[in-house]
């Protein structure tokens, strides 16, 4: 799969980790920063996650922040994108299964590393059960 990845100052450990993460998994990862912990704004690193997502230049994008609020506030902003913001697994297993979340917000000051890499194998592995939600979500992304 190809991911996008993009992160503030206070995700850019989580992101590395995730990128290598994901490397190790096999996907194509396309990191759209920061490259530091020095301080940035978040929305420059993670709208262009959103936008290569929505325009299908990745299949999924990922997120971080140090809540990961703002994080996914911005990249849902962007028509076609459905991000949702996980605190532990249920939340990025439902995110996945009934809401079709196709990019995932971790806030690396919320939780450890070893249950954010547990939230992203959750959020990469749940597939959507489509059915009854698909017309709806299709609704929401032609607005």
């Amino acid at each position: 799969m190809r991911i996008a990845i993009g992160s503030d100052h206070a995700g850019f450990r989580y992101k590395e980790m995730f990128k290598a993460h994901l490397i190790a998994l096999g996907h194509e990862v396309k990191d759209f920063g920061t490259d530091s912990e020095q301080p940035v704004d978040y929305p420059l690193f993670c709208h262009p996650v959103a936008v290569a997502v929505s325009t299908g230049d990745t299949e999924r994008g990922i997120v971080l922040g140090g809540s990961g609020n703002g994080e996914a506030m911005v990249a849902n902003r962007v028509k076609g994108v459905r991000a949702a913001l996980c605190w532990n697994l249920e939340s990025a297993q439902l995110g996945r299964h009934h809401n079709d979340a196709n990019v995932l917000s971790v806030g690396a000051r919320m939780v450890s590393e070893e249950l954010a890499i547990q939230i992203l194998d959750a959020w990469l592995d749940t597939p959507f059960d489509g059915g009854r939600h698909q017309r709806r979500i299709d609704e929401i992304d032609a607005m």
